[in-house]
């Protein structure tokens, strides 16, 4: 920087440590080397918000991806439970592994393909919020109507992708058909049990909630105890707390994190064994020639029906 101006050396980069024993203060006098920003202004430089984005949506890709196969795994244990006539003794050994090295060696490209799909909608979202941020003193009535109106449309959109890629990740995990056509019969499969579908899914959900409430609200309770020092007996040592309202909340915080981490299995086990019932009633009547793999006790309490004999 020149104050006069008129310098061939303006606005160049310089080094602060050498600048003084270069000829610039000769040649400019009253030239300065001053801190301008970080970086460059290389073609990584110029780019480099485009490369954040690139990061950010591969870091979505790759959680996506990890958790549909961590879900494909689960379908592919809990399915091998189902479809065994004989329980326990026609479950494979070592269930779990089993579908966790199938679904790595056959159906890869599949859950990538799902979790790309879900990733894409995530990456919209986060553009969305990220324009009304930049541009929210800009906003009138209208655009910020607008801007509601995408990010209602955007949760239903993500919601009901999730929805799809569990029932797709099982029928994957069920026939080892693509993603595609997976999720086309996982659809007309749901479609056909609606009813069924729409209660098992509300009833889950309610109950998994109340174990999470549980679990949280036991772990809360002790904290609580613990930090006002009514469980001395517990603890040795010093437990006092100036102010215990904040590990108090990231316990019950971290509590329901951990057991919602926990009760997703369960979910997913719900998930797939009414997902075979419904193909196991649509492949088999009861028959001796056909019979239910179903266990009676669950065939009675999804259906008003009484199962056929069993071989």
């Amino acid at each position: 920087m020149v104050p006069a101006g008129q310098c061939i050396y303006e606005d160049e980069t310089c080094d602060p440590e050498i600048f003084p024993y270069t000829n610039i203060p000769k040649d400019c006098p009253g030239a300065s080397c001053n801190f301008a920003f970080y970086g460059g202004r290389s073609m990584y430089h110029n780019y480099i918000l485009t490369f954040q984005v690139y990061n950010l949506f591969a870091f979505l890709w790759l959680i996506n991806f990890v958790i549909a196969l961590g879900q494909c795994a689960l379908a592919g244990a809990f399915a091998s439970y189902y479809w065994a006539m004989k329980k326990p003794d026609d479950i494979p050994p070592y269930p779990l592994f089993t579908a966790f090295g199938r679904a790595v060696r056959y159906h890869t490209g599949s859950l990538a393909f799902g979790s790309l799909i879900l990733a894409s909608v995530q990456m919209f979202k986060v553009i969305v919020e990220y324009l009304d941020r930049r541009l929210k003193k800009a906003q009138n009535s209208a655009a910020q109507f607008l801007h509601c109106c995408l990010q209602c449309c955007f949760w239903c959109l993500e919601k009901m992708v999730k929805f799809l890629n569990r029932n797709a990740y099982i029928m994957i995990a069920l026939y080892g058909k693509n993603f595609c056509e997976s999720t086309r019969d996982a659809f007309y499969l749901l479609m056909r049990n609606i009813l069924k579908v729409t209660v098992t899914d509300e009833v889950t959900y309610f109950v998994l909630l109340l174990g999470k409430v549980l679990v949280s609200g036991i772990v809360g309770v002790l904290a609580f105890l613990l930090f006002t020092e009514r469980l001395q007996i517990i603890v040795d040592g010093p437990t006092t707390l100036n102010y215990y309202w904040v590990p108090f909340l990231t316990l019950v915080f971290g509590s329901y994190m951990i057991a919602h981490g926990f009760f997703s299995v369960y979910s997913m086990c719900v998930e797939t064994i009414f997902i075979c019932f419904c193909e196991d009633l649509e492949r088999n009547d009861g028959s001796a020639e056909k019979p239910y793999f179903v266990t009676p006790s669950l065939h009675s309490i999804l259906t008003k029906k009484r199962p056929g004999p069993q071989r």
